[in-house]
């Protein structure tokens, strides 16, 4: 198979839950994330033939969050597109499904990434007739997004569980934690200088 190589990356803006980001959709923020990567290449918009795009929770965004990405950061529009949705790993997914389409040469120039914004994901009401006594609001970060759907449990738990069974202590979690910050903050510093 031919060798994918990374052009360049970008990644979205890190914010709080309904804080600094909470009005910003998670489109623009795809869009943001797209238009660095190529400026850090050094590819045209005009030379991207395909992206794909993970975002978990979609309600209210719009039909096709990735074609929408597209548009925004400039791609042209007939630029295929993909959204993708695996849950916590759909943007590593959209990253793994760019890197198959250059390596089966079925494109020359592929995206891949995700975004979320779960401060702009909205409250569900149940169609249909309301009962006495009212209906309930269905949060969708739980139920579309926080919420395994078979067995109920929170992604937290799961989580939890899994380190467990792979015998992960609290104490590994932190060191790799402090491990992730310290690479962060020396990359921000090299691109800083």
């Amino acid at each position: 198979l031919p060798e994918v190589v990374i052009l360049g990356a970008a990644r979205t803006p890190i914010g709080s839950f309904r804080s600094q980001l909470s009005s910003v959709p998670a489109v623009q923020l795809g869009a943001l994330a797209v238009q660095a990567a190529l400026t850090r290449a050094n590819v045209k918009p005009s030379d991207v033939q395909e992206i794909f795009m993970g975002q978990v929770c979609q309600a209210n965004v719009g039909q096709n969050p990735a074609k929408q990405v597209a548009l925004r950061a400039g791609l042209n529009t007939s630029t295929i597109t993909t959204t993708v949705n695996k849950v916590c790993a759909s943007g590593l997914k959209a990253i793994m499904l760019a890197a198959q389409t250059l390596q089966l040469s079925q494109q020359q120039i592929a995206i891949g990434g995700g975004m979320e914004n779960m401060s702009q994901t909205p409250f569900y009401l149940p169609r249909g007739e309301i009962p006495y006594g009212g209906s309930k609001i269905i949060d969708s970060v739980l139920s579309d997004g926080l919420t395994d759907a078979y067995d109920h449990i929170h992604m937290g738990l799961c989580a939890e569980k899994t380190a467990e069974e792979m015998n992960i202590t609290r104490e590994d979690q932190d060191k790799y934690a402090i491990l992730s910050y310290e690479k962060s903050s020396a990359a921000w510093q090299v691109s800083l200088s």
